[in-house]
């Protein structure tokens, strides 16, 4: 046998490669097919003078004459930045307490949810009532909870709860499934229950991921509490919707540059903290 034929890699069954050819094609498929129902050929409308599209830029960039000395005299010192900020900050806020209730929520979902803690006559109910949960889009969820309590940040806290804690329990329980088993038999093999098998051979392999999960929705919760806020579930978002609605497209820039400094900065103290446990 040549040198030659020893270096070349090994070939894929014949049958991995048609699924590959059936799954790419049916991808490439789709995306013909969809092609109209999406009106991706609106897109070079985007550049045409009938989308506006330069004068919201113009005026979204306007309150940021960076060139200008008097700029901090003028544009800067006129806006609403401590209402802006407070928003924010009120934004911020919403989504700690709603991630926070979604980990309560969590926690015990997903260790019932993994195959190798709870039967299987628990675990898949578990697994079906956590996609039911995931399904159901935040709006709708605030929509219910501004309908029970009325407008305000509870209805959006509330919100944020159902639904990330329906995917933070999915990504708690596949965490669990891929533990070491080593740990917890030896905790079984001291004669220990269920419960501190858990706690001592379980809890401790998962909490760093945990942790890195429950960061990680925190950084989309500081977003979609944003979003939440456009139907009057508060924070930034009321804000931020009224200057649009009134065309007040340098408010609008100012509030979306306050938003993009405030979600970096969550972002770098988020992946400083993941760095450590991971």
């Amino acid at each position: 046998m040549t040198v030659e034929s020893d270096l070349q890699p090994p070939r894929r069954p014949l049958s991995a490669q048609l699924f590959d050819l059936a799954l790419w094609g049916g991808v490439a498929i789709l995306l013909i097919i969809s092609f109209g129902p999406a009106e991706i050929g609106k897109f070079p409308m985007l550049f045409s003078s009938e989308s506006r599209m330069g004068e919201f830029i113009s005026g979204f960039f306007s309150p940021f004459r960076f060139w200008d000395p008097a700029w901090i005299l003028s544009d800067l010192t006129e806006r609403a930045w401590p209402l802006y900020v407070g928003k924010m900050w009120q934004t911020i806020q919403m989504a700690l307490w709603g991630t926070a209730l979604a980990i309560v929520v969590a926690v015990p979902f997903g260790l019932l949810g993994a195959r190798n803690i709870a039967p299987a006559w628990i675990q898949q109910p578990v697994r079906r009532f956590l996609d039911l949960v995931r399904s159901i889009p935040d709006l709708v969820v605030a929509v219910i909870f501004i309908t029970a309590v009325g407008l305000g940040p509870f209805a959006g806290v509330m919100a944020m709860m159902f639904n990330t804690g329906g995917v933070l329990a999915k990504l708690f329980s596949e965490a669990v499934e891929s533990i070491d088993k080593g740990p917890v038999e030896g905790v079984r093999a001291t004669g220990a229950g269920r419960l501190p098998e858990i706690v001592w051979g379980v809890i401790p392999q998962v909490a760093p991921l945990w942790t890195s999960y429950a960061l990680y929705r925190f950084e989309s919760n500081s977003r979609a509490a944003t979003v939440l806020g456009l139907i009057g579930a508060g924070g930034i978002g009321q804000v931020l919707i009224d200057s649009t609605n009134s065309f007040s497209y340098g408010d609008t820039g100012c509030i979306v540059l306050v938003i993009v400094i405030a979600v970096s900065a969550i972002d770098l103290l988020s992946q400083a903290i993941r760095s450590r446990l991971l």
